[in-house]
């Protein structure tokens, strides 16, 4: 470790996304990427040439990007307001701040609560693993809870206790998913309840980054709820993950906030046009949305019929697969062999503690990752 590096990173990992490049396992040359919750789909030709054109005849590469992002947050809060349904619209674009993807947007807000010893993040596991790594590598505390093992519920009694007990930094940010990744299920009831119970003095964060395909939201509470914040991205399905575009919908003062602690233009103006073109184009590409969640289900409905395996309903573009109860001896390692066997066979997926995420891929991956499950299932069993 270099002497002058923080001692406390020696325990971190690096966020790894893809399998590395001299793994010894012998690999496909063309993957099917079912690893990280994208669209399977590229953007069309004629968005790809549009851009190309704004590329060429609008973009000065020698000049800075809009810093201020005021053209997009108004298309953004515009969508906000469609996507909802409301009756009245409720947000402009004093609602709305962009970031360098949903990831930029958690780091601010945990620059803006905690930092300094000010206060502590709770996470109900498993759940998105960079709300607690970029907590941890700004020196943030991370409380955890469980879930229930049948419908990955939140244990809110262990964090009704973990908020009640939790002092020096006490908890100031509560992280949610809605729908959960990597398990798929959508808040229930008791969960909201209790996310409108907490005080003033803790902001909740809801992650909406699969809303297009719940179709399930909260914005319409944040006008009565100032310390809720409700993030979003255009990687999913906007099909701009390359292109890293989140944005985060909130009361005036915590945009305002929000605004404070990003860094200057840290969007490229090539993701700026890239995101207003996709909102101006939405009914196009999210038409797709009902193909994925067609193969969704086809996917859990021929998954469910293997004995061995253990998948619950999503309300999202992606799967989570566990083991039936005592159907192996060591699950850990069967899970294990299973992921080396499916990418040995061209198919990534996102390997957990307790189960595999897959995302919904087109129909033919779909179709391709059956059958590779299914043969390293059976290799398992010879």
């Amino acid at each position: 470790m270099l002497p002058f590096i923080r001692s406390d990173l020696a325990q971190f990992t690096a966020y790894k996304p893809h399998p590395s490049s001299n793994t010894s396992e012998p690999v496909a040359t063309q993957f099917d990427r079912l690893d990280t919750n994208e669209s399977p789909y590229d953007l069309p030709p004629e968005l790809k040439e549009k851009l190309a054109w704004t590329y060429q005849q609008v973009i000065e590469s020698n000049r800075y990007p809009d810093g201020g992002h005021q053209q997009l947050k108004e298309t953004i809060a515009e969508y906000v307001n469609d996507s909802a349904n409301l009756s009245q619209p409720l947000f402009t674009a004093a609602n709305i701040s962009v970031g360098n993807g949903s990831d930029e947007l958690i780091r601010s807000l945990l620059i803006a609560t905690c930092l300094g010893g000010e206060g502590s993040i709770l996470v109900a596991n498993p759940t998105f693993s960079m709300y607690g790594i970029l907590a941890q590598t700004l020196g943030i505390p991370v409380v955890t809870v469980g879930r229930d093992k049948t419908n990955f519920a939140i244990d809110l009694q262990a964090a009704q206790s973990a908020i009640a007990n939790t002092q020096n930094p006490p908890i100031r940010v509560v992280f949610v998913v809605h729908p959960n990744s990597p398990t798929a299920n959508k808040l229930t009831a008791a969960e909201l309840t209790w996310l409108r119970s907490l005080s003033e003095q803790i902001l909740v964060v809801i992650d909406e980054a699969y809303f297009e395909f719940s179709q399930d939201t909260l914005v319409a509470e944040l006008a009565q709820r100032p310390n809720w914040i409700i993030l979003r991205t255009f990687s999913k399905a906007f099909r701009l993950a390359a292109l890293r575009v989140g944005y985060a919908v909130a009361h005036p003062e915590a945009i305002a906030i929000l605004e404070k602690v990003r860094l200057p233009y840290n969007l490229p103006s090539f993701s700026l046009a890239a995101a207003q073109i996709a909102l101006q184009n939405r009914q196009l590409l999210l038409s797709t949305i009902e193909l994925t969640l067609n193969e969704r289900d086809q996917l859990i409905t021929a998954l469910s019929q293997h004995p061995a395996l253990q998948i619950t309903q999503s309300a999202a573009n992606f799967l989570y697969l566990r083991l039936q109860p005592n159907t192996f001896d060591s699950p850990d390692t069967i899970l294990k062999i299973l992921h080396q066997k499916l990418t040995s066979s061209g198919t990534l997926v996102r390997l957990l503690k307790e189960g595999l995420r897959i995302t919904v891929g087109t129909p033919a991956e779909n179709l391709r990752t059956l059958e590779r499950l299914k043969a390293a299932i059976a290799s398992l069993k010879s």
